[in-house]
């Protein structure tokens, strides 16, 4: 029988018990399968009653406890208890009810409301659900009510109107709707409540509406984040005991009331307005009690605030803030976080600044920094987290950021440092170990221009979890005895050389290659396709150096002797029109190679051909989409999934036939992309940081291959001269937005760097309507859907449950970093979309946030598209100009979810059961069905133990079914990504 754990508080004594009292307890003790102090049962008889604590006992006696007549306070919290309460409001006699923290569902009893005695309700995280029902009003002796963390709905004033002199009131997480207009409530709550939470539901229209901000005699804490409401921000100049005050996350605009910032007879402590519209300046900050302040996402503007008064974390990121950061430098000795990522700011880091004896955390992020870093910014006693990246900032890096005992996290990527890694000993000193552990847990110095060697110190970051050192100048070899730890790593695009440490060898290929040409794994580990031959000799014997030397320079030689042929008859045969403009410049470029094609041909998808049918009007097959069998049959194995295929793809199209065939043909190859044009890109080309180096000329002549298409347009993989390989979507005509807001929009993007995502590297806007192109760097990776449902065709080994749900972990972090971050959805989320590094699986989320850059004909095409593919919202279907939103973004992640689940497409047609149409009818079909398990994909059934792993799959399978419930009812993205976090596999 299944066993439960709950606490069971009886205030009552021998004396005053009834006969049926004693009954009903010893008739519990039948149920008592478990007694962790061993002392219960064999104290417990007809003569003598124990307190109950931590008891075990079977469902079939939990009905006991409606038959004790004297129990006041009953306590069943953090247990698995499944089923409705309707008999718990038999039990008359009740003060405190905590049934928290189980599996309750169905309707809350309205004999609740009967309860006369009843003080404490607390029925959170559960699966309650239907509409609170009515008459606790008449509960005089009622002053604690949570609920949170149900499924609860109906209009909030319904609820609050008729509960009187309540305290404490949480109904966050839930579904209630309407607006909060307390002036139409109950006097006596407003005057007696002191904690009110309402976050998480879908409350709208403006805060108190009617008369004003309510005179609150008692109010401490308010909580409506995470709703949408909308207007400007209520006075709270007489609220004179609120502490607490969160709004964040709502459609709030206009200016910020200065009495939050500055009032004197206000004892608020914590102000929460991020993720809303608000506009203008900041002044300074006077208040006496505020400690905590986030104001992040807004459009706020201005100069920082001269003085912060007190406070202690101070959040102003993803704002429109700008003049120098200097201001800083009179802020108190109180800060402990300070946050001002992704704002306009100038200037150099201040060479004097308060001591910040309590600062822990300094992030300035994605500004316009300059200048050198001061030697103060490595005295700060306290500081745990450093984050410079994406700024100007140049010189040489601190030795005591790599000697501190406190700092954990440090990123300083983007920038434009030089010299080494400086490391220095820690001093002797009595009261410091000499074998202490140096603090570093995450090390981000990517994209820079640093040197030297790799010291061999690094060994002693013992707590190492993340080191990206990629795109620098190191050189020399890899430290040894690097943390087995951890578990991010990249050291590519610099000149190191030498063998890989074993521990590292876990991580995929692009963590070392491309650049490091002279770095190689041991002969018993294959080499990346980029690296030279050299390194994967394992399968021949050896062969000597002359020989060797001797074998090389005939085969270049006789390359070369083709190549050039090749090259003569090339141009004979296609190249004669050249001569009437350039010829020096049009046949003799490097862009005109046999086996790749130029970037600077004309031929991009056809402007008269919106979307291709087989990206935006088809029914998928359960069987894997052409367009892979197509380009991986032809034997391009690295040819990255960065777009979802076609069911025909076709090559580009040649100037002398500009519009695409009724039926277009496989490719037989990636090889036979050839042109040849005589115009060469001469528009602008951006890049956004100093990783990539090159000339639009240079991007013109680089061989290039399609890999993808979709109605965006066409993407390709180029090779630069360098060697540095990147994807190249260039995209059609007339969907992007004007010159100045694509360019705008564009550079926002990226600015965007997350472990999960691959950011945009730059972008092209040529002098003719057609040219513009979007870079990124190019993953060697195969996409989700491959790894989903190609598997079986290709003989592969299946992902594992383990692998999908860490998978699915990788994708909602990444998710909630674009939400509640950069305040921005990805909008274009499929499994096409996700690529897999190997061997770990690290999910890489691609094509984020295009719309942003796209006309609004263009996004509708679009959510159009997602919609034939089966990611689209229901809630799109009555929209006459449907936009992607962070809602629409935890559908289709639900979607993704029911993938890894089900092995299945997300497109594909389920015919033969009434009302179903796709994966996530059907799903949904057999979820109430009780037939579960028949949705599951066989290839995890048949590699794993039931038993074991049901509760991961029914977990996974919970959070994807709340992602595809209607927009009210669906939970954001934060939510989910911690639910997943809790499954343990």
């Amino acid at each position: 029988m299944q066993t439960i754990c709950f606490m069971l508080l009886l205030l009552v004594v021998i004396a005053s018990a009834g006969q049926s009292d004693l009954e009903a307890l010893l008739e519990l003790k039948k149920g008592i399968q478990k007694d962790p102090s061993g002392q219960l049962l064999v104290s417990w008889d007809s003569k003598s009653w124990p307190l109950m604590d931590a008891l075990s006992i079977g469902l079939g006696y939990f009905s006991a406890i409606t038959g004790l007549k004297l129990l006041r306070n009953l306590s069943l919290s953090n247990n698995h208890l499944t089923g409705t309460i309707s008999k718990v409001a038999l039990i008359q006699s009740l003060e405190h009810l905590d049934l928290s923290r189980n599996l309750f569902h169905g309707l809350i009893p309205p004999g609740l409301a009967n309860l006369k005695h009843l003080v404490l309700l607390n029925l959170s995280s559960n699966q309650f659900e239907g509409i609170f029902p009515s008459g606790f009003g008449t509960l005089e002796q009622l002053r604690y009510i949570d609920i949170r963390t149900n499924a609860l709905s109906g209009d909030i004033m319904t609820f609050l109107s008729e509960v009187g002199g309540v305290v404490h009131v949480d109904l966050s997480s839930n579904l209630f709707s309407g607006s909060l207009d307390l002036e139409l409530g109950n006097a006596s709550f407003v005057s007696s409540i002191q904690y009110l939470n309402v976050s998480h539901n879908s409350l709208a229209g403006e805060l108190f509406p009617h008369d004003g901000m309510p005179y609150f005699d008692s109010l401490e804490v308010f909580d409506a984040s995470y709703n949408q409401l909308v207007g400007p921000i209520p006075s709270f100049n007489f609220v004179v005991s609120l502490r607490i005050l969160r709004l964040g996350s709502n459609q709030l605009s206009g200016s910020l009331p200065e009495a939050l910032l500055q009032g004197s007879s206000m004892l608020l402590s914590e102000l929460d307005l991020s993720i809303n519209h608000l506009e203008g300046p900041l002044g300074s900050i006077t208040s006496a009690t505020l400690k905590k302040l986030n104001i992040s996402s807004n459009k706020l503007s201005g100069s920082l605030p001269a003085n912060v008064g007190h406070c202690a974390i101070i959040d102003l990121s993803n704002n429109m803030l700008t003049g120098n950061l200097s201001r800083i430098r009179n802020w108190g000795n109180y800060m402990e976080v300070i946050q001002l990522s992704s704002n306009s700011l100038t200037g150099s880091l201040p060479s004097q600044t308060s001591q910040f004896l309590r600062l822990t955390s300094f992030k300035i992020s994605n500004n316009s920094l300059e200048g050198v870093l001061p030697s103060v910014l490595g005295t700060y006693p306290e500081i745990k987290a450093i984050d410079l990246s994406l700024n100007r900032l140049q010189g040489f890096l601190l030795p005591s950021f790599f000697s501190s005992t406190k700092l954990t996290d440090l990123n300083l990527s983007g920038n434009n440092f030089t010299g080494s890694i400086p490391f220095q000993e820690i001093p002797s000193h009595p009261s410091i170990d000499s074998t202490q552990n140096w603090s570093l847990v995450s090390l981000d110095l990517s994209y820079n221009s640093l040197s030297g060697h790799l010291p061999q110190e690094m060994s002693r970051f013992h707590n190492l979890v993340y080191l990206n050192l990629s795109n620098n100048k190191f050189e020399g070899g890899i430290p040894e005895h690097l943390p087995d730890e951890l578990k991010g790593f990249n050291v590519s695009f610099n000149n190191l050389s030498g063998i890989v440490p074993e521990n590292l060898r876990q991580f995929p290929d692009s963590a070392f290659y491309p650049g490091n040409s002279l770095l190689m794994f041991p002969h018993s580990l294959s080499s990346p396709n980029n690296v030279p031959d050299m390194i994967s000799s394992n399968h021949r014997p050896p062969i000597k150096a002359a020989i060797r030397i001797a074998l090389i320079v005939g085969l270049l030689g006789g390359g070369a002797i083709v190549a050039l042929s090749c090259m003569m008859i090339y141009y004979r045969a296609h190249c004669q029109g050249c001569r009437k403009s350039s010829p020096k410049e049009s046949c003799e470029k490097k862009g005109v190679l046999q086996g790749g094609s130029s970037l600077s041909h004309r031929s991009v998808p056809d402007k008269t051909e919106d979307c291709l049918k087989s990206s935006c009007g088809f029914h998928p097959d359960p069987s894997p989409s052409s367009a892979t069998e197509s380009i991986h049959d032809a034997g391009n194995t690295s040819s990255a999934r960065l777009e979802e295929g076609l069911s025909s793809p076709m090559s580009p199209l040649s100037p002398s036939n500009p519009s695409p065939s009724k039926s277009q043909q496989p490719f037989e190859s990636p090889a036979v992309l050839k042109t040849c044009s005589p115009d060469k890109l001469a528009g602008e080309l951006h890049l956004f940081d100093g990783s990539l180096s090159f000339t639009a000329e240079e991007l013109s002549c680089a061989p290039a291959e399609a890999i993808g298409r979709s109605c965006h347009g066409t993407m390709y993989k180029a090779m630069l001269e360098s060697g540095h390989v990147i994807a190249v979507k260039w995209l059609r005509e007339g969907i992007s937005k004007g010159r100045k807001e694509f360019a705008r929009e564009v550079k926002k993007l990226g600015n965007i760097r997350h472990p999960n995502l691959v950011s945009l590297q730059g972008y092209y806007w040529g002098q003719k309507e057609h040219e513009k192109l979007i870079i990124s760097n190019f993953i060697n990776a195969e996409s989700l859907a491959f790894y989903l449902h190609e598997v079986e065709r290709r003989k592969l080994s299946p992902l594992s449950l383990e692998e999908r749900l860490r998978v699915s972990v990788d994708i909602a972090r990444c998710l909630n970093y674009l939400h509640n971050e950069k305040a921005i959805p990805h909008g274009n989320l499929k499994s096409t979309n996700i690529l897999l590094e190997t061997p770990n699986h690290n999910a890489l989320l691609t094509d984020y946030s295009i719309h942003r850059i796209l006309t609004p004909a263009g996004t509708t095409e679009q959510v159009l598209n997602a919609g034939a593919l089966g990611y689209r919202p229901p809630e799109f279907a009555s929209s006459s100009k449907p936009c992607p939103s962070l809602k629409s973004d935890v559908y289709a992640f639900g979607v993704i979810l029911l993938e890894l689940l089900t092995g299945k497409s997300s497109g594909e047609i389920v015919s033969g059961i009434p009302g179903v149409v796709d994966l996530t009818d059907w799903v949904r079909f057999l979820a109430e069905e009780n037939r579960s398990f028949e949705c599951l994909d066989r290839l995890i059934l048949e590699k794993h133990n039931m038993q074991h792993s049901s509760r991961v799959l029914d977990g996974l399978l919970q959070v994807a079914l709340r992602c595809i419930l209607p927009a009210s009812e669906r939970p954001d993205i934060k939510t989910v990504f911690e639910d997943l976090s809790r499954i343990v596999y």
